[in-house]
């Protein structure tokens, strides 16, 4: 609670620190009265973002293809074509580096401009270095809402093991200059705003809890009333009449926007809490952080949030580039047309970058030699890459810069003169950075006039779809795809496929609905069944996290004859619903390992009134405990199997005529996994 009212005196205090600051003779100077830093937590991969690699092995260059963007020259990953649309309003930055393959070691430079002096930085510390919205709250705090200049949503920076991350908090300047972290679920049906900013709260509360924190300050450090503390008591009133006003907590009444501009954002966490950062600026907050947000099951699996340790391209083509591209697009779009894009800074970043060859599960590791940095709006003259990789995307080919340019930058265009000083929590004088900001970067207007044909397609990238599986149902489908056919786009895919008349044993597509078992040929020739004979319809889940899941078939039994079904294909055939672990990168569904299975005989159909069955399998997939990961491998899939149980071959009458089970339907539900 110190950061609620603590944050007001940093108004006064900026005034005392004004005459420190030299004179920027830059025209850009001051450019930016807000910042949006969409912080990228785990680390996208440059390949499969704003630097592909054509050129290289596809052990680096990975599955996707480059595009080209709306500005000529410049390429993105196929999986960002609503981005690419906007290439002139960026300006990429292609060689920053930290050298730091740590979360916490290499995110504590990004997000303070100071590289990590000893440690990891997977814990927060006192003595850490302030965050960058701590600087700023401290120098440049919001003129219309003080007491709100920098907020930092929706959640921490945290690590699977549940450590807070070092570098997100006010540090050796003290916790009350510290961004105020609203820990909150914008994209939940019912939102409400908890903790000290919600909206339910009464204004007799907010004055009771302001009344704690002044109780607190009293023991400020436990030393006698600093000068913080006095400043702090004389402005205390003014917090209580800004937040007790409603002022401020209209901000994060997100319920007030059109469903029309939610939509365009998305309704899930990212695309919501992008909003809502939206929102804040528009209200007069100075320096908004968006973390990307956890999702259940996540701590217990070794691909959370951007941290693609395995199955990179499925997480980033089914989960991380829909959602981005989306809600990154929307925003730049609607600070446009809202006039506020010339006077927000926008900065896209993540810790580190990813290694350039793919390991073993298809995944792409922590990699601080190289990385990516996207930045728009106020003061920055888009349509232009700043640095470039080598060719593998493993180091800076050309003009390298470190986390702290960076900074340095987004300083400057916020009106804070990078050669200036501040005295921390001890009185210490500390200069702001070391480092010069990116005048390369620097403009009103892109760096080309010309513009280009983006060749992305967006039905490519769809908008994200919350669920396990692509196609529950078979509406989509036109046809079923063999097992060896390409894992990408997902879907259905089955075999042997029935082709009459030589193979009448396996899948069909019968719409809406898929069928596995026998069919008679046009010739009405007799056939034989082997001894192993098994079919089977299968579906990739879509990125498992650790947790609960129960897969759903909705079945029944079908058939020329009801005495063929019953008497011949339940005699000589089991029915299994089963979960599996991929063996092979092609995601062949016939190179599987079975992780949980359930037997069923499916009753038949009655035409006038069908009786569908519903099987249900369920397993837990999920680590003995916090810390420890579930391991997914190359990825996971449900599938339906008819498998021979009688032994030797089995002959065919002519006469059977079809036996088969109807799926109607399959499904997998999830349930996040509880940390105890």
């Amino acid at each position: 609670m110190a950061g609620l009212t603590a944050s007001l005196p940093s108004w006064l205090h900026a005034q005392e620190h004004a005459g420190l600051r030299t004179p920027n003779e830059s025209r850009m100077f001051g450019k930016a009265k807000s910042v949006l830093m969409l912080f990228l937590s785990g680390g996208p991969p440059q390949h499969e973002t704003f630097d592909p690699k054509p050129d290289a092995p596809t052990e680096i260059r990975g599955p996707f293809n480059p595009i080209s963007t709306s500005v000529p020259g410049i390429q993105f990953c196929e999986l960002l074509p609503r981005t690419a649309l906007r290439a002139h309003r960026l300006a990429v930055i292609r060689s920053m580096f930290t050298n730091n393959n740590i979360h916490g070691g290499s995110g504590y430079w990004v997000l303070t401009g100071r590289q990590l002096p000893s440690g990891d930085g997977e814990n927060a510390q006192p003595t850490d270095w302030p965050n960058l919205a701590s600087i700023v709250k401290l120098l440049r705090p919001s003129e219309r809402l003080p007491s709100l200049s920098a907020v930092s949503l929706p959640e921490l920076f945290i690590g699977n093991g549940g450590n807070i991350e070092a570098g997100q908090f006010g540090g050796i300047l003290g916790p009350q200059w510290s961004p105020e972290m609203i820990e909150c679920k914008p994209a939940d049906k019912n939102f409400q705003l908890g903790g000290m900013y919600s909206p339910r709260v009464p204004g007799e509360q907010m004055r009771q809890r302001v009344s704690l924190l002044d109780a607190l300050g009293r023991t400020f450090d436990g030393s006698p009333r600093s000068a913080v503390v006095q400043v702090h008591d004389r402005v205390t009133q003014q917090a209580v009449e800004l937040l007790t006003s409603g002022g401020a907590r209209q901000a994060f009444n997100l319920h007030e926007e059109p469903d029309s501009v939610r939509d365009r954002y998305g309704r899930y966490p990212w695309g919501q809490s992008v909003l809502l950062g939206r929102r804040l600026i528009e209200a007069g907050v100075r320096f908004v952080t968006v973390n990307w947000p956890r999702i259940p099951g996540d701590r217990g699996v070794d691909n959370p949030l951007w941290d693609t340790h395995a199955r990179n391209a499925d997480r980033m083509e089914d989960v991380l580039a829909p959602q981005f591209d989306v809600t990154f697009a929307a925003l730049l779009d609607d600070l446009q047309e809202r006039g506020l894009l010339d006077e927000t800074l926008v900065v896209a970043v993540g810790e580190f970058g990813r290694t350039p060859r793919i390991n073993a599960n298809g995944g792409r590791d922590h990699w601080g030699p190289v990385m990516n940095a996207v930045l728009a709006g106020a003061g920055i003259a888009g349509g232009q890459v700043y640095g470039s990789s080598d060719k593998q995307g493993a180091h800076p080919a050309t003009d390298p810069v470190d986390a702290g340019h960076l900074a340095a930058t987004i300083f400057h265009l916020v009106g804070i003169d990078t050669q200036g000083t501040f005295r921390d929590r001890v009185g210490r004088e500390l200069r702001i950075t070391d480092a010069e900001p990116l005048f390369k970067l620097l403009g009103d207007e892109p760096r080309t006039a010309q513009h280009a044909i983006s060749t992305g397609d967006l039905a490519r990238v769809p908008p994200f779809r919350d669920g396990s599986l692509r196609h529950p149902d078979f509406s989509a489908s036109e046809t079923l795809l063999p097992t060896d056919a390409p894992a990408s786009p997902k879907g259905w895919r089955a075999a042997p496929l029935v082709e009459l008349p030589t193979s009448p044993f396996g899948a069909r597509l019968l719409q809406p609905h898929a069928t596995l078992g026998l069919w008679s040929n046009p010739a009405n020739t007799a056939a034989t069944i082997p001894a192993q004979a098994q079919a089977i319809l299968a579906q990739q889940i879509l990125d498992p996290q650790a947790g609960h899941f129960t897969a759903k078939a909705i079945v029944g039994g079908d058939g020329s004859k009801r005495e063929a079904f019953e008497q011949f294909f339940l005699k000589h055939f089991r029915c299994r619903l089963t979960l599996f672990r991929f063996n092979e990168p092609s995601k062949s569904a016939l190179q599987r390992t079975e992780l949980a299975s359930i037997e069923f005989a499916p009753t038949w159909l009655d035409a006038q009134q069908p009786n569908w069955q519903t099987v249900t399998l369920e397993k837990q997939l999920a680590p003995a405990a916090l810390g420890a990961n579930f391991s997914f491998g190359l990825g996971i899939g449900v599938a339906l199997i008819i498998e021979r149980k009688t032994e030797g071959p089995v002959p065919v009458a002519a006469d059977l005529g079809d036996a088969f089970v109807r799926v109607q339907q399959i499904d997998v539900e999830f349930r996040g996994w509880q940390i105890a």
